[in-house]
């Protein structure tokens, strides 16, 4: 089976890669905008029609879309998450190949959910955010463009590679620093959402079989499980072998920016800032993922300890 990856150098694509590199019946093609990547073409700016030509040269079975991107303004979150998606969908219709596309969504396109409840896949998306909004735009696209394809809606994903800016990565930086400077307390505030973790290796587990499967639709990817991001701090404290305190603060008035926390006497501020969870979803989030066990025989098999001890890995041999 040959597979198109596109967007191989991407926090999942990295993982994705590598899972579809160990399965021996699979020939792997990545597509990127980095000069490592198979062919280069940036899907944000390059036409359907020079996709299409590369799409009827190689002749995939399989389009894996990882690309986008997570920050930034409206303008460049649509650009690079819904009108790259358009490109590869027009691209598709266009060419001969047939190909299935497995395309990489987001938790986030749903926003806000009751607190305890598991969002399923018939829930109404309402993001409450630029970000949500362009991905819930490429969904949309990808499920009205008749092509066979599925739409993995990955919920929070951990572990290994975890990006410095994302609040688990943060958190890290934040004890590393304390822990760096002696610091015997950490202050820390916005702890208080809920989230649901996936492991990035599980995510990758899961376009895997995505790949494979006949399934179409939204499917979600998610451990099922809403954990507290200050029990989150807890293990991390715990693995990263902090003996200090961890000190919430109360979340001040008005906006909420900065930093997710410092150690105590960082000269630069007066005092950690407190800030929401960046994803526009409010307090509260967890996958209903029975769709993804019935459909794609996937499970979540890595713990959040686990997780956490390998973004604490990366975070303690930084510099």
């Amino acid at each position: 089976m040959r597979v198109l990856l596109i967007g191989a150098n991407g926090y999942i694509g990295r993982f994705v890669a590598d899972r579809l590199l160990a399965d021996p019946a699979v020939q792997l093609t990545a597509l990127g905008r980095g000069d490592d990547a198979d062919v280069r073409f940036d899907l944000a700016t390059g036409s359907p029609g020079a996709l299409t030509r590369f799409l009827d040269a190689v002749h995939p079975g399989v389009v894996v879309n990882c690309a986008g991107a997570t920050r930034g303004g409206a303008r460049e979150l649509t650009r690079h998450n819904t009108v790259a998606v358009a490109t590869v969908c027009e691209a598709l219709r266009r060419s001969g190949c047939g190909a299935r596309l497995v395309q990489i969504g987001c938790g986030s396109e749903y926003g806000p959910s009751q607190p305890g409840s598991s969002t399923a896949e018939d829930a109404v998306p309402r993001p409450g955010g630029p970000y949500g909004v362009s991905k819930l735009a490429a969904t949309e696209l990808v499920l009205g463009s008749g092509l066979d394809a599925v739409v993995l809606r990955v919920f929070s994903p951990a572990g290994p590679g975890t990006p410095a800016g994302s609040p688990l990565g943060r958190l890290a930086e934040a004890m590393r620093r304390a822990m760096q400077s002696g610091d015997g307390e950490l202050k820390l505030g916005g702890l208080g959402v809920q989230r649901d973790f996936v492991d990035v290796r599980d995510v990758a587990r899961a376009v895997h079989a995505a790949s494979l499967s006949a399934a179409q639709g939204v499917i979600n990817i998610g451990s099922g499980r809403a954990v507290r991001l200050r029990d989150a701090a807890a293990v991390l404290a715990r693995v990263a072998g902090y003996g200090g305190s961890l000190h919430e603060l109360d979340a001040p008035p008005g906006p909420l920016r900065g930093p997710l926390g410092h150690p105590r006497g960082d000269a630069d501020h007066a005092g950690p800032v407190a800030f929401p969870y960046p994803d526009g979803c409010g307090s509260w989030q967890q996958a209903d993922v029975r769709t993804a066990r019935d459909r794609l025989g996937w499970r979540p098999r890595i713990n959040l300890e686990e997780s956490l001890a390998d973004i604490w890995m990366e975070a303690a041999c930084r510099i």
